[in-house]
């Protein structure tokens, strides 16, 4: 798969997290977690940027992300009463910085993400994904609606279904924040992951 184009502009919120050039992150939920919902966010190359921590009980399934030092960048908190499926994304002091909202289709999944980027540029992100949600494109409508990000889910094995345990690789374009698209990769994962009916 060809490598992602570098973006006209930064688009992001964690200078420190943008894409030096073309990445992959590899997202990958924890085998038998005692919270269910934790996160290693690793580069292709293994090496780790990102974990990523559920809460035991959380009726707002709150997840917290920290990088590597430790360092509590922001947390993804369900809205309810939402028509649509709503996450916000707060920064470590509680301050909204990113929404992320999923709308009804009768294929695939559709997912749009409001914030300001590090620059003051609005952004619009929109997610879509194929009929059984295995892959997305992330679309920056602002910039003319350009791949930023390309996720592809795979299930790698037997143990990988048995468990309920999912890996995703997400192509990422230089300029790129890497923290806030493993977001986005989080809320489509949790929309997927609600109880249907």
């Amino acid at each position: 798969m060809a490598a992602l184009a570098p973006v006209p502009q930064t688009i992001g919120i964690f200078p420190q997290l943008f894409a030096k050039g073309p990445e992959t992150l590899v997202l990958k939920e924890h085998v038998l977690s005692f919270t269910g919902d934790d996160y290693s966010i690793k580069l292709a190359n293994g090496t780790p940027i990102l974990h990523v921590k559920g809460k035991v009980i959380s009726i707002h399934g709150r997840k917290k992300v920290s990088d590597m030092q430790g360092n509590h960048l922001f947390s993804i908190i369900k809205e309810h009463f939402h028509i649509h499926t709503t996450f916000k994304v707060e920064d470590a002091k509680g301050a909204k910085i990113m929404e992320v909202k999923s709308s009804f289709k009768l294929i695939g999944s559709k997912a749009t993400s409001t914030f300001t980027s590090q620059n003051g540029t609005q952004e619009v992100l929109t997610m879509r994904g194929n009929f059984f949600d295995t892959s997305a494109d992330i679309i920056d409508e602002a910039q003319g609606g350009i791949v930023v990000a390309r996720i592809n889910r795979k299930i790698l094995s037997g143990k990988d279904i048995f468990l309920g345990q999912q890996t995703y690789g997400v192509q990422i374009a230089p300029d790129v924040d890497m923290a806030l698209i493993a977001a986005l990769c989080i809320c489509l994962d949790e929309k997927n992951n609600e109880p249907k009916g």
